[in-house]
């Protein structure tokens, strides 16, 4: 039986998927102002007419690549509460279970979190504010996590210091935790995990 070529819209999208993966590549390996569209072509194995053919800027790659995963992150948090209301979870394992999902993205994605991380600041100033309002969103709702979780330790005036710790520990795994490694991103997250609930439990 034949199969069915895709929609030329979804293989425009599939194809700008592999653009923002090599581009990833080349912003983590070069840094995003020293890598350029030719390195990112080259990289991609296709010439700089076509490159442009899906995107008319590097600038326009990188707020792609930090638009899909803002959305990406703050789309694990409804996802997480979902799965809570579903198993009946309480508020600390919800917490952990946002925990564990957080750590499990920044696997997968770790090239475009150092993006996120490293390369906010070159966006211009209308882009820059969207993502850094999204990057508040996942603040502001790890802080509400936080809060329902350890109400007797964690409350308006330190909600958004506490989130901040949490992040601390895990935003910059991708300097240090390899795939594969002695340590899984699981067993990282188990560890997390702990050191949070013994230094917050009442």
């Amino acid at each position: 039986m034949p199969t069915m070529a895709r929609p030329r819209s979804q293989q425009h999208e599939l194809k700008r998927d592999e653009i923002l993966d090599v581009a990833t590549q080349c912003f983590a390996r070069k840094s995003y102002p020293a890598a350029s569209m030719n390195d990112i072509a080259v990289a991609g194995g296709t010439s700089k007419a076509r490159l442009y053919h899906y995107y008319g800027s590097k600038d326009a790659i990188l707020f792609d690549l930090l638009d899909r995963y803002t959305q990406r992150l703050l789309a694990i948090i409804g996802q997480v509460e979902a799965t809570a209301e579903r198993r009946k979870l309480d508020d600390r394992e919800t917490l952990h279970e946002l925990i564990r999902a957080f750590l499990q993205e920044y696997e997968s994605s770790a090239t475009r979190h150092v993006a996120l991380l490293h390369d906010t600041q070159f966006l211009g100033e209308t882009q820059r504010e969207l993502i850094l309002n999204r990057q508040r969103d996942v603040v502001s709702a790890a802080s509400r996590f936080l809060r329902r979780a350890y109400p007797e330790r964690v409350q308006a005036h330190n909600q958004t210091a506490v989130a901040m710790m949490l992040f601390g520990m895990i935003n910059w795994t991708f300097t240090w935790l390899r795939p594969g490694g002695a340590l899984s991103y699981a067993a990282f997250a188990d560890e997390v995990i702990r050191m949070i609930d013994k230094g917050l439990a009442a």
